[in-house]
């Protein structure tokens, strides 16, 4: 079991990863067939894990949220 602060979700780092994928590769790419999107990605994701990903760090303090 893992703990997660109240106000974030896990999901939130998967949204992250996907959006970056989304911005640099597939929204410029031209894929001629499903092995050559997958081989892409895949790519993609040996880069980023080499040369960009780093540490999420949490910033929340535990101090109560203001209400907008």
């Amino acid at each position: 079991m893992h703990h997660t602060p109240k106000h974030a979700s896990w999901l939130n780092q998967v949204e992250l990863f996907f959006s970056t994928l989304t911005r640099r590769l597939l929204r410029r790419g031209q894929f001629a067939s499903r092995d050559e999107l997958a081989a892409a990605i895949d790519t993609f994701v040996l880069a980023y894990d080499e040369h960009d990903a780093k540490p999420y760090r949490w910033t929340y303090d535990g101090s109560p949220l203001k209400a907008a």
